[in-house]
């Protein structure tokens, strides 16, 4: 009888585990020979949640991936050329697939390599100084595409006991950014003059890779930033033990 009870009270206790786990979590074995194959697997399963976001836990949609303001220095000297975008929007950041992951050993970082095949980013953008010799301060929207994108992600990551259970925080993340292509071009500007709006737009089609360059070291840390801070919402609303099924 005793015997039946426990079972019955193990049963009722796996049932309400499972059907605790968000559906957005693809559980894995661990024992799973390809455990690695199988985190993938769960992180791709994230995507359409991400794109759509997810309330329950407060994570907001990554479409469009939201960061605030990069300044660029574009040409030297007193009058050199100035950029700022702000209130910048990427469009396209759900449509990943990670190439490699490597897990987190002991005090071994953690490493993955994701890839996007297209990455569109619209902002607003003031600029200053000289451009060709025509000065050419004034603002409108920015805009960007980037094709064939790929980021290498190093972190490092806690563990601590809360509310039950045990949960994963990123304590550290680093990224670096390659982009084979990108086109970038602005709108709305100098009150729509001409002159001022081809020759800035000539500027930013024969030196994108230059511009891409110039901003590049303060976008890898915000993308870095705003991942670390994405992915520490669901790890702080999801215990370990439900990334798992024994």
């Amino acid at each position: 009888m005793m015997k039946s009870v426990c079972l019955v009270i193990v049963i009722q206790a796996l049932w309400i585990v499972s059907a605790e786990t968000p559906a957005y979590i693809k559980q894995c074995r661990r024992d799973d020979p390809k455990l690695v194959d199988c985190f993938i697997g769960a992180i791709e399963h994230l995507k359409p949640y991400l794109a759509n976001g997810i309330p329950d836990i407060q994570l907001p949609s990554v479409e469009p991936f939201k960061m605030d303001t990069l300044a660029l220095q574009l040409t030297e000297g007193p009058q050199g050329y100035k950029i700022t975008l702000k209130n910048m929007e990427a469009f396209g950041a759900s449509n990943f697939q990670v190439k490699s992951l490597k897990l987190s050993d002991g005090s071994e970082p953690f490493k993955a390599k994701i890839v996007m095949p297209k990455l569109k980013i619209e902002a607003k953008y003031t600029s200053s100084g000289v451009l060709l010799i025509l000065p050419a301060s004034g603002g409108g929207d920015f805009h960007a595409n980037f094709e064939g994108v790929s980021a290498d992600l190093t972190g490092k990551t806690s563990k601590h006991a809360a509310k039950g259970g045990n949960y994963l925080h990123i304590d550290a993340l680093s990224l670096v950014l390659d982009v084979k292509d990108v086109k970038m071009s602005i709108s709305g500007a100098f009150n729509n003059n001409r002159i001022l709006l081809e020759a800035t737009n000539l500027f930013l089609r024969e030196n994108s890779q230059v511009v891409l360059e110039a901003m590049q070291a303060q976008l890898q840390k915000k993308l870095a930033s705003e991942f670390g801070k994405l992915a520490n919402q669901l790890l702080k609303n999801v215990p370990i033990e439900q990334f798992y099924v024994d």
